[in-house]
Formats: C-alpha cells, structure tokens, sequence
C-alpha cells in the first residue's frame, strides 16, 4: 500500500530497464500484434510504416502481413488521438480512447477561433460528418465543403476544427503495408459501424499507462495524453499503487506485479521508427534519451529512426534498397558492434522489402563515420575512428 513516506530510489538504469521490458524491448515477445497494439496502447503513426517497424522491434516473428491484415478487416485504424497526433488503435480503443482526449481536441480549436469568426462549430461538425459518411473525404473536399457555407472563414482554421471535432479514421488502403493510398476520412463510428461509445474510464487508462510505460509520475502520463489535471485520478488509485521516486526527488507510481528488471539486464540494440512512442511519452525523457543526445534524433521537425544501444539512445539509421546505414553518436564496444550488424541484418531480410528467389541480395549494413557534439561549440565532428577498426570495411561508408 501506497503511502506518504520516504519511497525506494529508482535510478536512470532501474527506469530504463523497468520501461524497455513494459515496452516489449527487453526481448521480443510472443504475442500477436492485435494484442501488442493494444498492450502499448497503440502505435504513434504520423508515417505509415512506423508501426510495423514499432512490432518489429517487440514481436518474436512478426510479419507485417499481421497488421495490414488488422487493417483490412478493421480491427485496428488509424486516427487522431494522443498528442493530437495520428496512432494506430483496435478498434476498442479507437472508440473509447478519443472521446477521453475529446478536450484537449475541443482546446486546440480555441488556438483557431481569429479564423473561425461567425462559425457555428456545432453546425460544423453536423455538415462535415454528413459529408464523410457519405463517402470517405480527402481534407481538401472537406475544406471545400465547409468553404461553401463559411466563405470568410479561414481554410486551414476549417480543417483543424473538423479534424478535431469530429473521431476521423483514415480508411485503408491508407496504412496497409506494401500498398499506398490517399488519405481519405470518414467517422470511426461510420467505419466500425457502431454507435460512439463513452469513454474509457480515467482511472483504467492510468493502469494501461503505467503498464506499458511505467514506473511514471504523473507529468509523464499527462505528457503522453496531451490531458492535464490527471493527478485526482492518480490520488484515488494510490492506495493500490507502489510509489517510487526518481534521483531528482519525483515522484512515480507503479503497479505492484510489473516487471522492474534489475539495471544490469542486458537490452540489445533495437531499430525504432521515427516517432517511436518509447521516446515521446514521458516528461523526464532521460530513462532512454541522455541528456548528452537530447535532440539528436531530430532535425528541425523532422524525426529520425532511431537506435537503441544498451538500451539508451546512441544513433540514427535508415534503410534504403536493402541497405541499412547506421550513424553512432559515440563508439561502442566490438561486441555491441556485432550485435548491431545481426539485428540489423534481420531488420533488412523482415522488412527492407527485398525481392525473393535465390539472387536475393545478401543483407547489407553499413556503419556511417560518428559524428559527435562538439564539448563547446554544439557542432557536429566526424570521427572515422570506427572505419579504421570495422572487422568488415565493406560494411561502412567512406
């Protein structure tokens, strides 16, 4: 039982352990992907492919057939819920998830309303859903639509408050893996063909959270909702809780039966998508990201795929033509190098989309030279050191 009192210390290590093995990425787990989705509480899907490289990562034998599959037959959508941003939900979720965050929804128009003057936003979301399960709608057509009743009202300001009043699912083949398609937009309920449900209770989410992503504060759990004010919530459930603190005195709470792995297990190298949710939900981001790396994994506001080393953020890498180029931000160990080359390699025969037949291309990975932050000056330097001791130089850029 939780209480007030000076609580066990869980370090940087312990944290990261502790959310690797909630997050599948200790070891690959056996487990399908509808219920790993569903596990994780869906998948940050800003990209398409993300969420089939986020199973990858944490699925023993996943085949991105799996998921497109899901897709197909509506098991899983896509749509906007946490952070505002696009994720990968079952259905359930899907239905139960977004009403939850339908106010932090509701509070993001209110940054549009200078070009919503004289819309009636009830009346929007009344057309714009007429309109969508009609047919399933690009933006644009929608835009045009609401155009039509509101001329004076400005475009993109039109388009975020449909996006945001209304459960909008991007329907397939949007999403479906090996096939392309334009987005194209119709309610969940219109979709699933069922009727809105409520919303999942406050208090059920918080147990999800901390089992996918615990041990968390309460800021941590807020920062992955997009929500505030989720401490009531966190109170009424302490007394089932264990309670922790972090080295800077913040308080985290924990279900009492989920795994807290000792800080020495070892965590292999992991490939996660851009966006990968391990990396955006949390406030104290420094159980995987170091503050030495902060802000690597970004360039402007585009997103990287990212590496994890020893569990910890440590490079960048993409696969192109069935070649994986990997960028370290530091050296590592001829051990750890070799354990990036084999995960690497299976990464390339699972997913770089080669061709079958017996001239299939051996798997390809390359190690571009490290570029390190300068200790003064912020600015990126080459080292070719890890060139000049690759066991196999074909491996590495020039």
């Amino acid at each position: 039982m939780a209480s007030r009192t000076t609580h066990p210390v869980l370090d940087t290590r312990a944290l990261n352990r502790a959310t690797l093995a909630r997050q599948l990425l200790l070891s690959r787990a056996e487990m399908s992907a509808r219920d790993a989705v569903a596990h994780l509480l869906g998948l940050q899907a800003q990209n398409v492919k993300p969420p089939y490289f986020q199973l990858h990562a944490r699925l023993d034998g996943f085949d991105p057939a799996e998921l497109a599959g899901l897709m197909e037959s509506r098991e899983v959508v896509r749509m906007v819920t946490m952070r505002s941003t696009i994720h990968t939900h079952t259905a359930h979720d899907a239905l139960t998830l977004r009403p939850l965050v339908q106010p932090a929804r509701d509070r993001e128009v209110d940054y549009f309303r200078k070009g919503l003057v004289g819309v009636d936003l009830d009346r929007l979301a009344d057309r714009a859903r007429a309109l969508v399960d009609s047919a399933p709608r690009t933006m644009a057509e929608i835009r045009e639509d609401l155009l039509e009743e509101w001329p004076d009202a400005d475009p993109q300001s039109l388009s975020v408050a449909a996006r945001c009043r209304l459960p909008l699912v991007q329907v397939t083949p949007r999403g479906v893996w090996g096939r392309s398609g334009q987005v194209r937009l119709t309610t969940v309920e219109n979709w699933l063909g069922v009727p809105a449900g409520a919303a999942q209770p406050v208090d059920d989410v918080v147990l999800r959270y901390l089992a996918a992503f615990g041990p968390a504060s309460v800021k941590d759990m807020q920062t992955w909702a997009g929500l505030t004010r989720l401490r009531e919530a966190f109170e009424r459930l302490r007394p089932g809780l264990l309670v922790f603190r972090d080295e800077n005195g913040v308080e985290l709470f924990d279900l009492p039966d989920a795994p807290r792995p000792d800080a020495a297990t070892p965590a292999p190298p992991r490939f996660l998508p851009e966006f990968d949710n391990l990396l955006l939900s949390h406030a104290d981001r420094t159980r995987v990201v170091a503050p030495e790396v902060k802000g690597r994994s970004w360039t402007g506001n585009q997103a990287h795929c990212t590496l994890l080393v020893d569990g910890f953020l440590a490079g960048l890498w993409k696969l192109e033509a069935g070649v994986l180029t990997v960028e370290l931000f530091d050296r590592v160990s001829k051990a750890a190098e070799e354990e990036i080359v084999a995960e690497g390699e299976k990464l390339i025969a699972d997913m770089g989309g080669l061709p079958d037949g017996s001239d299939r291309p051996a798997p390809s990975v390359r190690f571009a030279p490290i570029r390190r932050r300068g200790a003064a000056s912020g600015q990126l330097t080459a080292d070719a050191a890890l060139v000049v001791r690759a066991p196999d130089a074909a491996r590495y850029l020039p």
